[in-house]
């Protein structure tokens, strides 16, 4: 490995001029068991550089609790990577953006309701600082100023989109240096104008972002940095879903013509993504763009590794154009993974939500229902519960906020969802609870935390539900059970063909007499909720809208025998049978 520098509008590798031709693969998105299959492939697709994002949230989960094993094994990441000859971008945020829970950024900041996040606020910073002093020095063996393969650092992430504080920016730069990270450090931006003067940062690398017109970008970047190498740090090859919208698809010509531009320009760049992955759990975040929209749990991203790691047509086209550029290309050694169709699997044994609460959490009491954030509670859902026991004169049900997802049970009885994604369920759900004096009912509302907004001025994305009131009526006195859903061991099943009206877990047993092989699963006739298996969150799925159909199940988290299948549905499904194909339908 080598040292990066650039003079003079290019980049040099130990003096002699360099281009990086790089593909981002987020190690916190792929099983740990497939990080070399997948950095195998990128190399062998022409490329010399992986880039990443590292994941604040995940690393530091709780404050001041931090996780760097398993899949989190940074280090690990960048060791393998190394073995295989290539370099390593690293964007480290703390925002990272990346269509991830609030861009990365950990939910417990919000439990700090004065703190400005992103901009030059003590508070902010101290908590950046902590993070770093965990992360970077895992990071400083591996710098290639040390001998390593991490050869290019980013300050911040795309800036010039939310703010523009450069204080901020220098004191970011400030605490890398602090720490030792003497590598070359860069920013990224959108190619305007706008974006660049508020995200760059005098001194450092300025490299830009966009989907197409290499040309073009480049030239507005060198007119406002000029001397510098042209850099595209995100080439979108193509694009990300929402639920209810149509899956993206790009026509592999026009991101083959665009690479094509880049080795006839001599520039540089990163595609993002070369290979998406996946938003386990619940993960994904969301856009906010005249309204909520929530990503889906592929991150396929039209990208040249499918979300399975297989071979697409774009990346064929892509390594024969780097072929042709006369960059030197190994031959193909890696395989695509083995597909299997196990086929259907009947759900025996179910649990209800309602009768396994005590199972799953304990209740915390409180006058006004509490957000996620305030209990400590990261990612899943939250049952709020509470006893109507005076008239209500036929008043409707409303809430002041809703995030992102509520159903509202009277008696256990479901009377209907207000939604986020339909700001006019917010407003009145139509529900009254008609009682006489001394009459009583239960009001249970089951909110789901959806995905905290992840771009954008909204990211301060607290979940959870505000203000629910009768007419103009406040109701006080909630119980509240906080439900990550992290552990489902103490979950009380029962056998049961009969299918219930209101949300349960399913279980059920997939029989695999040979090593496992990847496969997805198809859920027709679900609704809504997420699937476990052997204890891994594979993921959320919503039928409809989509427009996902199937998620991929990696080999990794299966074994030969017994496999334990658990379904929870928050909705309803005409049917106990789940299947197990060998292709994926991501609408």
């Amino acid at each position: 490995m080598g040292i990066l520098t650039f003079n003079n509008g290019k980049f040099y590798m130990d003096q002699k001029p360099y281009t990086v031709m790089s593909g981002a693969m987020h190690y916190f998105r792929i099983p740990r068991e497939y990080w070399r299959d997948r950095l195998l492939k990128l190399l062998e697709c022409g490329l010399n550089t992986v880039e990443t994002y590292t994941p604040w949230n995940l690393h530091e989960p709780r404050e001041g609790e931090f996780d760097f094993s398993g899949n989190l094994d940074i280090e690990a990441y960048i060791d393998t990577a190394a073995s295989l000859g290539l370099n390593v971008i690293l964007r480290p945020g703390p925002y990272i953006c990346a269509e991830w829970d609030m861009g990365g950024l950990p939910s417990w900041l919000l439990t700090y309701e004065k703190m400005s996040l992103r901009c030059n606020d003590p508070a902010f910073l101290s908590k950046v600082e902590r993070y770093y002093k965990e992360l970077l020095p895992r990071i400083r063996p591996r710098l290639s100023t040390n001998g390593g393969n991490v050869f290019m650092l980013q300050i911040e992430n795309e800036y010039g989109s939310f703010g523009d504080d450069k204080e901020y920016l220098r004191a970011v730069a400030d605490i890398y240096r602090n720490e030792g990270m003497d590598c070359l450090l860069f920013t990224s931006d959108g190619p305007c104008l706008s974006m660049l003067s508020g995200g760059s940062l005098e001194g450092y690398l300025c490299t830009s972002n966009f989907g197409s017109r290499p040309w073009e970008n480049f030239q507005a970047v060198s007119a406002f940095r000029p001397g510098e190498p042209s850099m595209c740090c995100e080439y979108w090859c193509g694009w990300f879903d929402h639920w209810g919208e149509e899956h993206h698809v790009r026509p592999p010509e026009e991101v083959r013509d665009d690479i094509l531009e880049f080795t006839k320009l001599c520039a540089s760049f990163n595609i993002y993504m070369f290979h998406g992955g996946t938003n386990f759990a619940f993960t994904n975040g969301a856009n906010h763009d005249k309204g909520y929209q929530p990503t889906v749990t592929s991150y396929d991203y039209n990208a040249p590794l499918s979300e399975a790691g297989d071979r697409t047509p774009l990346y064929y086209q892509i390594r024969e154009i780097i072929k042709k550029s006369g960059a030197p290309v190994p031959e193909m050694t890696a395989r695509d993974s083995k597909k299997a169709a196990y086929g259907k699997v009947r759900l025996t044994r179910r649990a209800l939500l309602f009768d396994n609460l005590d199972n799953l959490s304990r209740p915390v009491f409180s006058p006004e229902p509490k957000d996620m954030e305030e209990l400590f509670q990261d990612f899943g859902y939250i049952l709020y519960r509470t006893k109507m026991a005076h008239p209500s004169d036929g008043w409707e049900l409303h809430f002041d906020r809703v995030s992102d997802r509520a159903q509202i049970f009277v008696n256990g009885e479901l009377r209907g969802i207000a939604e986020r994604q339909r700001p006019e369920s917010l407003e009145s759900t139509h529900i009254g609870i008609p009682l006489s004096k001394g009459e009583s009912a239960r009001l249970d509302i089951l909110c789901e935390n959806m995905g905290r907004v992840n771009y954008g001025p909204k990211i301060r994305d607290p979940k959870g539900i505000k203000g629910v009131r009768f007419g103009n009526q406040y109701h006080f006195g909630w119980e509240m059970y906080p439900l990550p859903m992290k552990d489902l061991s103490r979950l009380c099943f029962e056998e049961s063909d009969a299918i219930p009206d209101s949300p349960a877990f399913f279980e059920g047993n997939l029989r695999i007499d040979e090593e496992p092989c990847d496969t997805f699963l198809r859920l027709d006739g679900f609704t809504k909720g997420f699937v476990t298996v052997n204890g891994t969150n594979i993921g959320r799925y919503f039928n409809p809208p989509g427009p996902q159909k199937t998620l991929y199940v990696p080999a990794p988290f299966l074994r030969k025998g017994d496999n334990r299948i658990i379904v929870f549905e928050s909705d309803k499904t005409d049917r106990l049978e789940i299947e197990f194909t060998d292709s994926h339908d991501l609408g």
